[in-house]
């Protein structure tokens, strides 16, 4: 546990001048001391190194098992080179020719289809753009909120205060039913016509990209955690587009922003366990259902930052999509700090005093989130380091006991870092921690600002954002890293398959 030293930060606030009292004509200073997130880069616990290792350890299995095919291919491919046509047309019969030029090479293909495991691929993704009328800027937010009389002055100044320093711009959207006036009232009906417009408009896009046929879809994952009905948005997916009856469904409720990695997750158990198939992956947020129209400060904050959105993602792992697919994905670490209280109240619905509903967010929850990214980076590092850097690492271990652990440089690791997009503070936390530069955040920032934070899609806004400004290179590295309520930290590794050029279909164009 960090010190308390380590998880405050001071600021100096100039007040003016003092215009009466004994002090008057001199300056007024005010020292405001704040949480902030630990610097979880200076301590390393070795459980979730020795972890990181067994991932790595538990996958290299695989080519210790077809290390010794391989080579036998090998001895026998220099054999048969140096093997003529006569030699064929005399030792051997046509039969027999043609069994070992056309039977043969089967061999290895069949013993490495069913002893090694398949790659998944993200074919492509669609991320929902909303129309133009629900875009919503910050004097309009504070003037509708005002005007709906579901707040006090008190929480319109607070809402105000926040907004303003929150990085969020003057484009982002919500649905207009979160202002009705008098008291707000949550609907399932506002709320399925929310998920309906934004996830249908995400797939909508997917589909009209891949041209995948619905009957292939065996797989569909819909994950959204406040709106959680009966029948449920996965089965409303389903309903809409007549999917076929025997698909695998999943409905994924209450996993916060980090949902998003967990379903990519499932997803890629479930294409293990049915090869060659299609999965469909939906990941959205209702705004509406974390609407708060109370007092209390803590539940204010989620009105300020979550906005609409809603992305799609195709997913296989038939062999032949490698040669159209955008992205491989490479490494999946999850870590949940559910067992610390702490942790586990940090975020969640509640009712107030008066019993109004609302998300809340705890004051603890940079020091939560800090921790859970150092366990989640270090499980990850030996997934994704490069050998030296390791090897420096484990050396500043074993040697220079007495002294802080050497901190590997996670940019050797991936040329781009997509960050959920939540606010202003937590990127900058992020950023100083693991030491980013301003091209490496610059997705997430700018998510922030034109889309505001859009739960479990909002990496896949920020994807959308490098591909658009042609970031993504062939053999490029993209690093998701995700939070939420339990308390979770969520990281997926993409590789690029090939340079993306500029999609025809983007929330940031058009």
């Amino acid at each position: 546990m960090a010190s308390e030293q380590e998880l405050l930060s001071t600021e100096i606030v100039n007040r003016g001048v003092e215009g009466s009292g004994p002090y008057a004509g001199s300056l007024n200073f005010t020292v405001r001391v704040r949480r902030c997130m630990p610097d979880f880069l200076n301590s390393v616990n070795l459980k979730y190194v020795k972890l990181g290792y067994h991932y790595l350890i538990s996958h290299g299995f695989y080519l210790l098992i077809t290390a010794p095919l391989l080579l036998i291919i090998m001895i026998f491919g220099a054999q048969i080179g140096k093997l003529t046509f006569r030699d064929f047309y005399f030792k051997w019969d046509l039969t027999n020719t043609i069994f070992l030029m056309v039977f043969l090479p089967l061999v290895p293909y069949i013993y490495l289809n069913f002893t090694s495991p398949r790659s998944t691929y993200l074919v492509d993704f669609a991320c929902y753009r909303p129309p133009d009328d629900l875009k919503i800027s910050k004097a309009k937010f504070i003037d509708l909120a005002r005007t709906s009389s579901n707040f006090d002055d008190a929480a319109i100044q607070f809402q105000h205060r926040v907004l303003k320093n929150s990085g969020i711009g003057d484009e982002t959207y919500l649905p207009r039913s979160v202002f009705l006036p008098g008291r707000h009232k949550v609907t399932l009906k506002d709320g399925r016509e929310e998920a309906a417009m934004v996830m249908f408009g995400a797939v909508d896009d997917l589909l009209a990209t891949t041209g995948v046929r619905l009957n292939d879809i065996k797989i569909l994952i819909v994950n959204c955690s406040i709106l959680n009905t009966t029948p449920s948005l996965s089965a409303m997916v389903i309903n809409h587009y007549k999917l076929r009856h025997d698909i695998q469904s999943f409905n994924l409720g209450g996993m916060g922003c980090a949902a998003g990695a967990i379903a990519i997750d499932l997803a890629r158990d479930l294409l293990n366990a049915h090869p060659g198939s299609y999965a469909l992956v939906v990941s959205t947020e209702v705004v509406s259902f974390t609407w708060y129209t109370g007092k209390e400060a803590n539940m204010l904050l989620p009105n300020c930052f979550f906005r609409m959105g809603a992305a799609a993602m195709l997913l296989s792992n038939f062999r032949l999509d490698r040669w159209r697919a955008k992205y491989e994905l490479k490494q999946l670490v999850r870590t949940h700090k559910g067992m610390d209280s702490r942790c586990f109240n940090c975020i969640g619905m509640k009712e107030d005093a008066e019993g109004k509903k609302g998300l809340s967010v705890n004051k603890e929850m940079f020091e939560v989130s800090g921790h859970a990214l150092k366990d989640n980076i270090t499980t990850l590092g030996p997934l994704v380091l490069p050998f030296m850097e390791q090897l420096h690492f484990f050396t500043s271990l074993l040697f220079k006991k007495e002294t802080k652990p050497y901190i590997p440089d996670y940019k050797l690791a991936f040329e781009h870092v997509c960050i959920l997009a939540s606010s202003k503070k937590v990127l900058d936390e992020i950023q100083k921690n693991l030491e980013l530069t301003e091209e490496y955040m610059e997705a997430s920032r700018m998510t922030l600002e034109r889309f505001g934070n859009t739960s479990s899609s909002s990496v896949w806004y920020e994807l959308a954002y490098l591909e658009t400004k042609r970031r993504i290179k062939k053999g490029n590295r993209v690093w998701q890293i995700a939070f939420g309520s339990g308390f979770k930290c969520n990281s997926v590794v993409w590789k690029a398959l090939r340079s993306v050029s500029r999609p025809r279909r983007s929330p940031w164009t058009g």
